[in-house]
């Protein structure tokens, strides 16, 4: 049964990495519902992205070995459900 988990990963921030991060999960026919990028405020060549993804429990793990095999991305989490999410959105926007 599909439900909504979130995404986070730490990635190098090199041209064309959120293109491939991207088209592992559309070769998976995974739907993305939300999606932030942002830049490491400490170092400007690493960088983050947060997703909200709807599919199956056995798919999203399949999913995050295959982002884990991209030579630019460190490190992939997996959290049940969205409130994840919109925790990490809140933290990464600056609210003036």
């Amino acid at each position: 049964m599909k439900e909504e988990f979130t995404l986070t990963l730490l990635a190098d921030n090199n041209f064309s990495v959120l293109n491939r991060i991207i088209n592992v999960l559309n070769r998976r026919r995974v739907r993305i519902k939300k999606l932030m990028a942002h830049e490491n405020e400490e170092d400007f060549k690493r960088g983050g992205v947060v997703m909200l993804v709807f599919t199956t429990p056995d798919l999203v793990e399949k999913v995050r070995l295959q982002l884990e095999k991209l030579i630019e991305v460190e490190e992939v989490k997996i959290f049940s459900g969205s409130h994840v999410y919109f925790d990490m959105s809140e933290r990464i926007v600056d609210v003036d």
